[in-house]
């Protein structure tokens, strides 16, 4: 039944099936866990007699008489006279013909609108919903807490009620439970198909809390038994044991032009140790911006190299593979281990000289971007697999990549601080190791809060560093999540800069939009010093590296997680000169306080843990959760408990390996089938 393709639903056409399918819809499944995105409260019934202009009401009313009338050749109104008892008024459509058919005089009707002018004396409802009372959809668009979902060009509102209504009526006494008695009784918890209906058509706000609080644990549990599981297989399989002989790696940190950290060096000795042991390597590494990440990574690719075997680095963009490559090179050249790059850039020849280099084991270490799992890329001995900015990248394609070696050692790296109670949960799979420590002569980064009157003062800083032969970035953030709005805000920010304000510098323009050889070309030219300015979207948010570059202007800086401003800084304060982030900001004293947080501190996790009690759900780390799995549901700070609790019980569980247990078969074959979608994704 839950398998059943949408078609079969009565309203579902063609058409309409082909637009569900843009939302990842197939299924009646697919449908009853596409969640609503908000609640309207559409309970209260207004009289009539006490609308009033502006607000948005409900009534309950019976129409009474019809009038239309052409205002102009493009716009017809309909008004209907109403009654509710208590008094008159009318109701309000525009260029809806249909509607009087739909609602003959006599009818008893549910209206939902915004109160417009009065007419003839009487208050006017604009009308946004209806709902007749005797309908078969009677009670899903008015007069309850009324659902709106997240939906795509074609599909409407009421429609999308009424089909979701439908599949939970044709599903009812269909839906497997999954969690097993103890653990529903232990928490309280509705029975899955009650969770459903409810968080689509609750009865009141407590209603929809409970379906709410069943689904998050049940999303978590699933999760984090997921985890376990991949921890448990890859404790079990046999790995690669690298060679306990550090020599090759003793010759590297002599050349280096610096001593490790204390960080570095405890990080390393836990990196190293994985690596020699036959348990297949799987660990996170963290650390803020500038704690010397790569090198690490670059240290742990030597020791790959030194026992034969090869090492693949997939970074998220062109700019920072190629910026990986050339730091890789530096590094490794003493050692005459070559470093070679692979991107949907690469010449055809070129890529083909690498694919060949792979294939029979000559080139030890290549950095790409997805062109690295593109089906053509064949290795002879891969033994490391390091991924950078993990979270650009889905379960699949981090998969994908180790597929191409036996049982590879996996290092994932973050430059994006996440409190540790969250990365313990949500990389659990994953064993932690954390730079928590910047190189010596690191200066930190003068951090200042400006308001939009202010920005002249930006500009006589930024005309001071480049009269000092420095460089300077100016960032526009996100517009309304729209990649094409903020391209085209960034492209009005450079022209302004270049003819206005710096006409004796060099403009360059980065965004999202560029194709990667585009953007290539403007870096290059940005860490050459040809260009003085670059004006910038949130692309450059990671990994960009030009040591001269001195002083960083974010423009709506109150838009961004902190998280987010701080990884922004990071590409600044890199060279010897001092540096600045200047933050212009609107947005009040709430915004103003937040940003305070930034200016007093240069410690990437106390900037996560702020970010995480300032911006709530759904705001963590900028527009979107940035650097945390996606869930339907659950959002933090406020499910930290839901997800703890999920946590213990998923140890509990597979430390009694319940999948040998027909009790859990359910629950077991739903942790496998979100593992086997995540892959896919």
């Amino acid at each position: 039944m839950l398998d059943r393709q949408v078609e079969s639903l009565k309203y579902v056409g063609p058409q309409r099936a082909a637009r569900l399918k843009r939302l990842g819809i197939y299924t009646l499944e697919d449908l009853v866990w596409h969640f609503p995105r908000k609640y309207e409260d559409r309970r209260h019934l207004e009289p009539l007699a006490r609308l009033v202009y502006g607000e948005k009401a409900t009534v309950q009313v019976t129409i009474r008489s019809w009038e239309e009338r052409v205002v102009r050749p493009q716009l017809k109104i309909f008004r209907a006279l109403v009654e509710d008892g208590y008094g008159q008024g009318y109701a309000l459509w525009f260029n809806q013909a249909y509607i009087k058919r739909q609602l003959p005089p006599g009818t008893q009707v549910f209206l939902t609108g915004r109160v417009g002018h009065r007419y003839k004396g009487l208050p006017v409802l604009q009308v946004e919903e209806y709902e007749v009372l005797e309908r078969g959809d009677q009670g899903l668009h008015t007069g309850r807490l009324v659902p709106f979902y997240p939906l795509t060009s074609g599909l409407g509102q009421r429609w999308f009620r009424l089909i979701v209504h439908l599949a939970l009526e044709e599903i009812k006494g269909q839906v497997p439970e999954i969690l097993p008695s103890f653990l529903r009784e232990r928490y309280g918890l509705l029975s899955r198909y009650e969770a459903l209906r409810n968080i689509h058509f609750p009865s009141d706000e407590e209603a929809l809390r409970q379906a709410r609080r069943r689904l998050k644990y049940e999303e978590l549990l699933l999760w984090e038994l997921g985890l376990q599981l991949n921890r448990s297989l890859r404790e079990q399989s046999q790995g690669i044991a690298h060679t306990p002989d550090n020599t090759l790696v003793q010759q590297m940190l002599a050349h280096l032009p610096f001593r490790l950290t204390e960080a570095q060096e405890r990080v390393l000795g836990e990196i190293l140790k994985d690596m020699e042991s036959p348990r297949p390597m799987a660990r996170l590494l963290q650390g803020d911006v500038g704690s010397g990440k790569t090198v690490v990574a670059a240290v742990a690719a030597v020791k790959a190299v030194a026992g034969g075997w090869q090492v693949a680095l997939m970074a998220p963009t062109e700019v920072l593979a190629g910026q990986h490559g050339e730091t890789l090179g530096r590094l490794l050249a003493p050692l005459h281990i070559p470093v070679v790059v692979l991107t949907g850039s690469t010449s055809k020849g070129e890529r083909q000289v690498i694919l060949s280099g792979l294939a029979t084991g000559q080139l030890p270490v290549v950095v790409g971007t997805h062109a690295l799992i593109q089906e053509g890329v064949k290795f002879k001995r891969l033994g490391l697999v390091i991924i950078d900015e993990q979270h650009r990248f889905g379960v699949g394609q981090r998969a994908a990549l180790q597929d191409k070696g036996e049982v590879p050692d996996l290092l994932v790296m973050t430059a994006t601080p996440i409190p540790r109670t969250l990365a313990l949960a949500l990389y659990g799979d994953l064993d932690i190791s954390v730079i928590d420590q910047m190189p010596p002569g690191r200066q930190p980064v003068a951090t200042y809060i400006l308001s939009p009157k202010q920005r002249e003062y930006a500009y006589r800083l930024i005309r001071r560093e480049l009269a000092q032969g420095h460089q300077a970035y100016v960032i526009c953030p996100l517009i309304e999540e729209s990649e094409t709005i903020t391209a085209e805000a960034a492209t009005a920010m450079a022209d302004k800069l270049q003819r206005e304000v710096f006409p004796e510098y060099r403009v360059g323009l980065i965004h999202g939009k560029l194709k990667p050889g585009e953007k290539e070309e403007v870096m290059q030219a940005f860490r050459r010093g040809d260009v003085h300015i670059l004006v910038a979207t949130t692309v450059i948010e990671v990994g960009i590296d030009v040591p001269n570059a001195t002083v960083m202007m974010i423009e709506g800086a109150e838009r961004l997680g902190l998280a987010q401003l701080h990884q922004l800084r990071g590409r600044v304060g890199r060279g010897t000169a001092p540096s600045h982030c200047l933050l212009v900001a609107g947005g009040g004293n709430e915004a103003r306080k937040r940003l305070e947080v930034l200016a007093n501190t240069q410690d990437g996790f106390a900037i996560a843990e702020a970010d995480l009690r300032f911006r709530g759900p759904g705001e963590f780390y900028g527009t979107r959760q940035h650097g945390l799995p996606e869930f339907r549901l659950a959002v933090f700070p406020d499910d930290i408990r839901i997800l703890e609790r999920a946590r213990k019980d998923a140890q509990k569980l597979c430390s009694e390996k319940f999948w040998k247990s027909r009790e859990f078969e359910p629950l077991y074959r739903a942790v496998l089938d979100r593992l086997e979608r995540l892959e896919s994704s």
